[in-house]
């Protein structure tokens, strides 16, 4: 009984593991496993830090909301705005902008000049907004074919093997199918979260594109007018009361 227990803790562990499997595949299938790390590590890094840029913005875009436009001037908005915001680079596009409205001869050329000042600064801030998106959409497109790439690879080292061993057994194409199958799942599991990040962060980035046209336009307008075409300011929150001080007890008699 002693020597049939010894034996079978002595048997030989799975070599059907996930690190076998890779063993069996080589230089080759670790290569393509550290391309798919890279693309799945560049594609979460750009979703956070994405969502922390975007966040930011849309933050920023409430004080556009209720301080801004209740200045007296853009030069006095501007001050109010965060600095190296894209909002405040619009304000201060726009000063710049109404600065040199007066070296316009023609009332026309002006405008398209504020006009063409303020387009230019949008599509810089956009420019910014949707970098990185590029890579998401790189990753979600070519990681299932780079995964597809070490499933042929494995495959093909199963047949083989077959070949050479003249049969068809298990223990000979366990291994290079089971590095077929991971990468043809690890593929997968990198390009579904970079084709989500990239639709997720493109449509905020319209949110956002949106937002900074209509400012834009506002700002054009408010231009052309002297002062004269503002939108409609929002009320800032009001803060709540500070809570009174409880009564001090009636002295005893």
């Amino acid at each position: 009984m002693n020597l049939m227990l010894l034996a079978a803790g002595a048997a030989p562990e799975s070599e059907f593991g996930f690190i076998q499997a890779m063993k069996q595949g080589g230089p080759v299938a670790w290569t393509i496993l550290a391309i798919m790390v890279i693309m799945s590590v560049g594609s979460f890094y750009i979703l956070f830090t994405k969502l922390f840029e975007q966040n930011k913005i849309l933050k920023q875009h409430k004080t556009v909301q209720t301080a801004f436009w209740r200045a007296g001037s853009l030069k006095e908005g501007a001050t109010k705005l965060e600095k190296d915001g894209p909002w405040r680079q619009l304000a201060d596009d726009a000063v710049k902008a109404q600065e040199d409205h007066g070296k316009m001869t023609d009332s026309l050329e002006s405008h398209d000049y504020m006009h063409g000042s303020l387009q230019r600064s949008e599509d810089s801030i956009n420019a910014v907004l949707n970098g990185g998106l590029a890579f998401l959409a790189t990753v979600g497109a070519t990681a299932p074919f780079v995964g597809l790439l070490g499933t042929v690879i494995g495959i093909y080292r199963a047949l083989i093997n077959i070949g050479i061993a003249g049969n068809a057994s298990i223990d000979k194409v366990a291994g290079p199918v089971g590095e077929a199958l991971i990468m043809t799942a690890i593929g997968l599991l990198v390009a579904v979260p970079a084709v989500f990040a990239f639709n997720y962060l493109q449509g905020r980035n319209r949110k956002i594109a949106a937002l900074l046209s209509t400012f834009s336009t506002d700002l054009l307008a408010y231009m052309n007018s002297n002062g004269a075409v503002k939108p409609t300011v929002v009320a800032a929150p009001a803060a709540k009361p500070a809570a009174k001080p409880a009564a001090a007890p009636a002295p005893k008699a």
